[in-house]
C-alpha cells in the first residue's frame, strides 16, 4: 500500500508523492522555550517522530528541521503582550538569554525520554535574525507590509486566498483577532513582521534593522528558516492543530508572498490536542498541563509508557488524559515487555505477511492503533520464537518503543526465596500462606504469577 497521509490544506488523504525521488524536506514546529513542555505539546512531537519513521521505513531519506522560538512568541498570539521569555526572565530572576538555553535543553531531554529521534537541524529563532530581517525587507519591496507606531506588518487583504489552511470563513478569523485590538491595523488578521522595542524600556533582546531597534515577530522566524534549510518548495510541514488558524495560515501568506512560489509546502500535517479535565484542553498559558517530569518520571514510570499511551489514539482525534489511562497504559507496555522478553534471543527473520499488514497499517495516514493490533497479531502467529523477535524489531523501527534495549531484569534473592516458599506452599495447598507470601511479594514491588511448571517474577 502507497503510504497515504491527511493533507490539512486539500482536507484529503492523499497519496505521498515526494518532489524529489526519495528524498524528503520535512519541517516542524519546535517548542516556545520559556517553561517545559507538557504532555499535550510531546504528543504533537511523538506524532511527528512517527511519521517521521514512517517516511524511513518506506525507504525515504528524511531531511528534518525544527525550530526553537526562543524569542518573538507574545503572551497573546495575535501580537499583543509582553514576550513570554522575557516575562519568564522577571519571574525567575534569569536572563532571557539563561530562560531559553534552559527549557531548550529540558525540551531536547524530553525528546530523548520518549526515544524521539533528534532533527537533522535544530535552528533558533535569534540565530537566524538576518534571514528574517531579509525576508521581510523582500516583502515590503513587494508592498506587503506598513509601518504601525509598534512595528513592521503584512498587510493580509492583499493575499487573496488568505484562509485557503485554516478553510475559515475571513469573518470567523477577524472576529478571533479582535481579541487583541490594535486600531492601527489595517485588517484584524493582520500580523507584526518586526516589532520595535518599548521607547521606555530596553529589551534583554534586541536587533537593529532597516526600520529601527526591536526583534522579529512569531511567525517570520519559520518562514525565513524553513527556506533558508530546505529551500522556497519543500515536502511537509506539521505541528499541532492550534497553529492552523494563526501561525501556519501567516507563514503560509508570507513565504508565498515573499517567494512568488506556490505552492511552498505541499502536504500540511496537523496533530489534535490532548484535553484533561472533562475536553479541557491542556495549556501552558492557562497553568492546566502536565510534563513528562511529574506525570512520569517523578512516579518512576518509563516515559515509554506514554509514547506507547498515545499509539492508542489516532494522532488526527483528540485524546483524554487522566491517571485511570496512565495505570492502563503501564500496565500493557509492562505486558508487552514481558512477552518481547519471554521470546528468548535468538533473532530470527523477518515474517513478510505480518510485516505487509503492518506496512498497510502505518501507511494508512499513521494508522498507529491498527498498527498496535497487528504487533499483538505477531505473537498468536504459528511462526518461530526466533521469527517472531525479529519481526517485532523491525515493527519497532516505526513503533520506537525500545524493545531492542530490553534488559532482562535481576529479581533481588530474597524475591526469589519467598516466591519459591510460595510455590511449596501451593503444592501442599496451604492457600492461607500462598496468599500471604504473595501480598509480601507485592509490597515489595515484584508480581508473581502461577504458570505450568512453576512460577513467573516480574517488577511491578
Amino acid at each position: 500500500m502507497a503510504l497515504k497521509l491527511y493533507n490539512t490544506l486539500s482536507r484529503e488523504k492523499e497519496e505521498f508523492k515526494p518532489i524529489s525521488g526519495m528524498d524528503v524536506g520535512l519541517y516542524t514546529c519546535g517548542p516556545t522555550v520559556y517553561n517545559y513542555a507538557h504532555i499535550g505539546n510531546m504528543r504533537t512531537y511523538v506524532f511527528e517522530d512517527v511519521l517521521k519513521r514512517v517516511l524511513a521505513y518506506n525507504d525515504y531519506k528524511v531531511k528534518h528541521v525544527m525550530n526553537i522560538t526562543d524569542v518573538g512568541h507574545l503572551t497573546g498570539d495575535r501580537d499583543m503582550g509582553e514576550d513570554k521569555i522575557e516575562k519568564e526572565s522577571k519571574k525567575e530572576n534569569k536572563s532571557a538569554w539563561q530562560i531559553a538555553e534552559f527549557y531548550t535543553e529540558g525540551f531536547k531531554e524530553d525528546l530523548l525520554n520518549l526515544n524521539i529521534i533528534f532533527p537533522d537541524i535544530f535552528c533558533k529563532a535569534t540565530e537566524n535574525i538576518d534571514e528574517q530581517i531579509e525576508m521581510i525587507e523582500v516583502l515590503e519591496k513587494k508592498g506587503f507590509t506598513y509601518k504601525t507606531s509598534d512595528g513592521i506588518y503584512f498587510d493580509t487583504g492583499k493575499v487573496k486566498d488568505y484562509t485557503k489552511l485554516s478553510h475559515q470563513k475571513l469573518e470567523d478569523l477577524k472576529e478571533g483577532a479582535r481579541v487583541e485590538v490594535n486600531d492601527e491595523k489595517r485588517n484584524a488578521t493582520d500580523f507584526a513582521l518586526w516589532k520595535f522595542s518599548p521607547k521606555d524600556t530596553k529589551r534583554q533582546m534586541e536587533w537593529e534593522s532597516p526600520w529601527g531597534v526591536g526583534f522579529p515577530g512569531w511567525h517570520i522566524e519559520c518562514s525565513a528558516m524553513s527556506v533558508k534549510y530546505l529551500g522556497e518548495h519543500f515536502d511537509i510541514h506539521a505541528g499541532g492543530v492550534d497553529h492552523i488558524s494563526i501561525h501556519h495560515t501567516n507563514e503560509l501568506a508570507q513565504t508565498e508572498s515573499a517567494t512568488g512560489k506556490e505552492p511552498w509546502v505541499n502536504y500540511w500535517i496537523h496533530g489534535e490536542f490532548m484535553n484533561i479535565k472533562d475536553g479541557e484542553k491542556m495549556a501552558k498559558s492557562t497553568g492546566n498541563f502536565l510534563t513528562l517530569k511529574s506525570e512520569f518520571l517523578d512516579k518512576d514510570i518509563s516515559p515509554l509508557v506514554y509514547r506507547f499511551a498515545t499509539f492508542g489514539v489516532h494522532y488526527r482525534k483528540q485524546m483524554e488524559w487522566n491517571s485511570e489511562i496512565v495505570v492502563q497504559a503501564e500496565t500493557s507496555y509492562n505486558n508487552l515487555l514481558n512477552k518481547v522478553k519471554a521470546l528468548g534471543k535468538d533473532v530470527g527473520f523477518v515474517n513478510m505477511e505480518l510485516k505487509e499488514r503492518f506496512l498497510d497499517s502505518i501507511n494508512d495516514d499513521l494508522n498507529m492503533p491498527k498498527a498496535l493490533a497487528v504487533l499483538n497479531e505477531v505473537f498468536k502467529y504459528g511462526i518461530s520464537n526466533a521469527d517472531k523477535l525479529a519481526t517485532i524489531l523491525d515493527f519497532d523501527k516505526v513503533l520506537g518503543l525500545g524493545l531492542s534495549n530490553i534488559k532482562e531484569e535481576v529479581i533481588p534473592n530474597e524475591v526469589k526465596n519467598l516466591a519459591e516458599e510460595r510455590l511449596l506452599a501451593r503444592n501442599q495447598k496451604d492457600w492461607q500462606k500462598s496468599d500471604e507470601l504473595r501480598d509480601q511479594i507485592k509490597k515489595m514491588g515484584y508480581e508473581v504469577k502461577d504458570v505450568e511448571g512453576g512460577y513467573e517474577i516480574s517488577k511491578m
